[in-house]
């Protein structure tokens, strides 16, 4: 099994992610409540298999990325409904597509082919996402501060991370995952910030991959924590040594939030 991933498997997980995103909306337009959990068994057993093949650091950081987001899906949608689902709920596919969406990203920010591009897509990924976020913030129907803001922390993560393709790939997936979605009609935006009401939104915001970055930032933090419990619960006598491997000097996710509580970086932002 493959440490960083070899293009052939890369292509796998972001052919499986992008495929089964736009599968499940559009059942899910006609899906009751039951049917509905359905997909959510379907995209829960595509994420395990897709899983099989990575290391056990990846596993703990998409396994963060899913508790993450389920609490944000619940706080957000559920109870302070800044977006509403179709059967306002949130539905049991959520939960396990934010783990898809994060794999689907690492996958194409690890991929030798996208790395040997690196010189031009991050600039690339800026100006197409302060193209949109212009659009959302000065033409677009509904002025889109939200977005423009998540946009700024989309550059941020861009500009200050040392593996800073992953959120080229967050930008591909996530913005494909809610222009499909919102046009769907699977979850809707509000048009400003439900508590408050003085931040306007658009639907989609345009900068979403800014937020989905902080997903990135708790996997990082969280995920190293996770790995050395499940090493310590091993018996001495089962323990496996293993060489160190390009996985183990490269973090594909940003560590911001952690960096600034003084914690020891593993690599995602320069000092």
């Amino acid at each position: 099994m493959p440490e960083v991933g070899t293009d052939r498997r890369n292509a796998l997980i972001v052919g499986s992610v992008v495929g089964w995103i736009p599968l499940v909306l559009v059942l899910d337009r006609i899906s009751s409540m039951a049917e509905q959990r359905w997909l959510g068994v379907g995209t829960a057993v595509l994420l395990v298999v897709l899983l099989l093949g990575e290391s056990a650091r990846i596993r703990a950081q998409v396994a963060v990325v899913v508790a993450f987001a389920t609490l944000i899906e619940y706080v957000f949608s559920y109870e302070l409904h800044v977006y509403v689902y179709r059967l306002h709920d949130v539905p049991w596919f959520v939960p396990p597509g934010h783990g898809l969406v994060y794999l689907g990203a690492l996958a194409i920010g690890r991929s030798p082919t996208v790395q040997s591009q690196r010189r031009w897509l991050v600039p690339l990924t800026v100006a197409g996402g302060a193209s949109y976020a212009a659009w959302g913030l000065l033409l677009s129907g509904r002025r889109d501060v939200l977005g423009a803001f998540w946009f700024g922390c989309l550059v941020l993560f861009l500009l200050r991370a040392r593996q800073p393709l992953v959120f080229v790939g967050a930008f591909l997936v996530v913005t494909y995952l809610e222009l499909l979605g919102t046009h769907l009609g699977a979850w809707t935006w509000q048009a400003k910030d439900p508590i408050a009401h003085l931040v306007s939104m658009g639907n989609p915001p345009s900068g979403a991959a800014g937020g989905y970055g902080f997903f990135d930032a708790a996997a990082l933090a969280l995920a190293p924590w996770i790995e050395r419990a499940l090493r310590r619960r091993r018996p001495v006598g089962h323990a496996v040594r293993r060489p160190v491997g390009p996985e183990d000097r490269e973090q594909l996710v940003v560590e911001l939030p952690v960096a600034g509580h003084h914690a020891s970086p593993v690599g995602a932002l320069e000092p």
